[in-house]
């Protein structure tokens, strides 16, 4: 106990000290800031106010906070990068401003377990698993969140490929250009392809070309099907029927599909029969079991 109390007051002692450390009266000016006032043309010092800059913490913390987190993910087998998940998902949030967010939520975390083993007295080991397993846990609640939105999205892509894979060779089979079949598709489906196909367009507005476009949605979404999907496209400058080749990747898209639902239905299927397997085992285990605990104890007593 007395190892906890005395880790939680260094934990309060360099807190103090890093808010302590913005204010004015307790901080010692700058050597650039004492010599601004002499300098020829240089602007009047401005006074501090004597209140924490927000600013000047949270560009301290960012970093830390990004590098940090980055190194946990990737201990935990986390290979995606941060921000390729982010720009995936088309979150609005910024990798800074998620890792702040993260470690914000592991500090909060670590209070509230500094605060359980202080209440508690729990044994050291116990007390060291509140101090260290909390904030540890809140860290990869938020880092799986990020990672289930992204494989959701890409889940999403690629049951919707099949549907955009043929409407795409009705379009290019009809006389569309490529460019402006995605701009159609882009403009009349609200699913993940087409939030993504808006991207894409504007990736071509910027005069990025359609296959340069694509290929970085590709790259982007990391689906094998679309990989291979765009692969087709790529040959629409050299002619043949392209739309034929559309409609039969969409087929292929289509069974695969196919092919992992019935994969999970048929892991779902074992999966049942699991409780089934228990309660008949335990009755027909303890049936086996008292005759023969019975007859052994007759005959070390006879």
């Amino acid at each position: 106990m007395t190892r906890v109390s005395a880790l939680v007051l260094v934990l309060l002692w360099v807190g103090a000290t890093l808010l302590l450390a913005e204010l004015r009266w307790f901080r010692r000016p700058r050597l650039v800031d004492r010599l601004a006032r002499y300098t020829p043309g240089a602007a009047p010092a401005r006074r501090s106010s004597g209140v924490l800059s927000v600013g000047s913490f949270g560009e301290v913390v960012a970093p830390l906070a990004q590098t940090w987190g980055s190194r946990l993910s990737r201990v935990f087998g986390v290979s995606d990068e941060l921000g390729v998940r982010l720009e995936r998902v088309h979150s609005q949030m910024t990798v800074t401003a998620f890792r702040t967010r993260q470690l914000g939520i592991s500090l909060a975390a670590l209070a509230v377990g500094g605060v359980l083993a202080v209440a508690l007295h729990p044994p050291a080991v116990v007390a060291l698993l509140f101090l260290v397993g909390v904030p540890l846990l809140a860290f990869l609640v938020v880092e799986q969140q990020a990672v289930r939105a992204s494989a959701e999205w890409q889940r999403r892509i690629f049951l919707e490929l099949p549907i955009v894979s043929e409407q795409l060779g009705m379009l290019l089979g009809s006389g569309y250009s490529l460019g402006s079949a995605l701009n159609r598709l882009a403009r009349r489906g609200d699913g993940a392809c087409a939030t993504d196909l808006v991207r894409v367009c504007g990736r071509m507005r910027q005069g990025l070309s359609d296959i340069d476009a694509l290929r970085e949605w590709s790259a982007l979404a990391d689906v094998d099907a679309l990989s291979r999907l765009v692969t087709i496209l790529a040959m629409n400058r050299e002619g043949g029927d392209l739309a034929h080749l559309i409609s039969e990747e969409a087929r292929t898209i289509r069974q695969d599909a196919q092919r992992e639902l019935v994969e999970i239905i048929e892991r779902r299927g074992q999966q049942v029969w699991i409780p089934v397997t228990v309660a008949t085992l335990v009755p027909g285990v303890l049936f086996i079991v008292v005759p023969f605990i019975e007859a052994m104890r007759l005959f070390t007593t006879g």
